[in-house]
C-alpha cells in the first residue's frame, strides 16, 4: 500500500525533530563535560547517539515505502545551563514533547488506516515512555540531593556506566 504524502511529510517532519533532540543532546553533553560531570556527559552523549539512530530509523522507513527522504536543517541547540539539574529538567520536558510529536504521528496513521505506519510507531511509543522514565528519575535524584555535592557526584559517576 503507498503511504500518502501527508504521512511522508510528517515523518520528514520527525526526522528534522530527532535530529534537532540529537543537537540538542549534543550541547547538553558539552555543557556537563564542561561542568566536570563527565558521568552526566557521556549519558547525554549517548543519548545523543539514540536520537540519531531514532532519525535514521525514519529514515530507513521512508527508504522501504518508497518515500522521499528530505534532510533538514538543524536548529541551534542552547548552550548554557545553570546547572546539572536544569539540563535534566530540560532533558525530560524535551522528552515529553517528543512523545506528543510520537503520539501524533500514530493519530495520524490511524486516521488514514496506515497500518504499515501505525505498527512502526509502536517501537517510538514504547521507546519514549522509556525517555521518559529515564530522563524523569535522574531529575527525581537531583532534585531530592538539592545542591548536595557529594550526591550529585555520586549520580555522575552512576549515569557514567550508562
Amino acid at each position: 500500500m503507498h503511504i500518502s504524502d501527508s504521512m511522508v511529510a510528517a515523518i520528514n517532519d520527525q526526522i528534522k525533530a530527532e535530529f534537532d533532540s540529537a543537537y540538542i543532546y549534543l550541547a547538553m553533553s558539552a555543557y556537563l563535560k564542561d561542568a566536570g560531570l563527565d558521568g552526566m556527559s557521556h549519558w547525554m552523549y549517548k543519548q545523543y547517539k539514540e536520537e540519531v539512530e531514532h532519525a535514521e530509523k525514519f529514515i530507513n522507513y521512508l527508504y522501504e515505502r518508497g518515500a522521499r527522504v528530505i534532510i533538514p536543517d538543524v536548529a541551534k541547540p542552547k548552550e548554557t545551563y545553570t546547572d546539572a539539574i536544569e539540563v535534566f529538567k530540560t532533558a525530560y520536558a524535551h522528552e515529553q514533547y517528543v512523545t506528543s510529536r510520537i503520539y501524533k504521528l500514530v493519530d495520524l496513521a490511524v486516521s488514514e488506516k496506515d497500518y504499515a505506519t501505525q505498527s512502526m510507531l509502536k517501537w517510538y511509543v514504547d521507546e519514549q515512555m522509556e525517555e521518559e522514565d529515564n530522563t524523569g528519575g535522574i531529575v527525581s535524584k537531583l532534585e531530592f540531593l538539592g545542591g548536595d555535592k557529594h550526591g550529585i557526584y555520586t549520580v555522575d559517576r552512576e549515569l557514567s556506566s550508562r
